[in-house]
């Protein structure tokens, strides 16, 4: 079960949701009731939500896959740029690129172009060209890492997309459709949750809100991210066992025996291996006295 509790959601007024007249009826279910011409989202709807997105984005990130958090509203932006460093995932807090999934391929020139732009200014030619070349090459590297700097190391399509407010940012959520990208997000009563795979019915637009959702994701992909590292550590430890063990007792090992009369004898252990083109290969056994 989620670690947030109802008090939790209550107290970040996760249960606030838009005037009446915004409404979008497909948030039907996860409305608890109206008051004051203004709806209130069903909390224990949100904690079921929230259980089941965080359930998907552990296994995500036990597997490796990389997912992508998107808040570029003003609200949003610091709270999702912080939530994303703290388990190592790639963020887009600035405005979305058209085009960045589904383009791909050219928002990777652009990245590119930033560490092509990095190596520019550590060569010494770079403080032959004129001042002001200088500082449109400056200005350019400047454009690129505030828009494209906190996705520079995403080689590939990201696995997920976490959103807030998919309204605002709709461009995203139609890539992702496009391309059959999971999307987990944060939806509000004037948005509609049939167009993401994981809606959290929550109020995206007050920070105290956004924040407690993202620290509950977070947590459960750190999870995810430390039974991975626990994974491998293990299948270290055992090809380094198999290791000690091949080389304790391997093939071609001699081993020391005793017989009757107290004298030491060697023998050399092999074992049978299969040639490159079936059958089988039998080693002699030697036996020195």
């Amino acid at each position: 079960m989620a670690n947030v509790n109802f008090d939790q959601l209550l107290d970040a007024g996760c249960h606030f949701g838009h005037l009446r007249r915004k409404w979008n009826p497909n948030m039907a279910p996860y409305i608890f009731m109206e008051q004051n011409g203004i709806h209130i989202i069903d909390l224990y709807k949100t904690i079921a939500k929230l259980d089941e997105a965080g359930a998907a984005l552990h296994q995500m990130a036990k597997s490796g896959r990389k997912i992508l958090f998107i808040g570029t509203k003003k609200q949003a932006k610091e709270i999702v740029a912080e939530a994303a460093r703290s388990v190592g995932m790639p963020y887009v807090v600035e405005r979305w690129p058209g085009g960045m999934l589904t383009n791909f391929a050219t928002i990777r020139k652009a990245v590119k172009k930033m560490s092509n732009i990095d190596k520019m200014l550590t060569d010494p030619s770079f403080t032959n060209i004129s001042k002001r070349e200088r500082l449109q090459i400056t200005r350019e590297r400047a454009k690129l890492e505030k828009n494209l700097g906190s996705i520079s190391d995403l080689n590939k399509l990201p696995s997920a997309l976490f959103v807030v407010d998919i309204l605002k940012e709709h461009i995203a959520v139609a890539e992702a459709q496009i391309l059959g990208i999971p999307t987990f997000a944060i939806v509000d009563t004037n948005s509609d949750p049939k167009k993401v795979d994981f809606p959290i019915p929550a109020n995206d637009d007050a920070g105290k809100s956004i924040i407690v959702i993202l620290d509950e994701v977070c947590r459960r992909i750190n999870e995810g991210l430390e039974e991975r590292k626990m994974i491998k550590d293990n299948e270290t430890a055992d090809d380094s066992d198999d290791d000690n063990a091949n080389d304790k007792g391997g093939v071609g090992a001699n081993t020391e025996t005793e017989d009757e009369d107290g004298n030491k004898s060697k023998r050399k252990r092999t074992i049978s291996k299969a040639p490159a083109k079936g059958g089988t290969r039998k080693i002699n056994i030697e036996v020195k006295d």
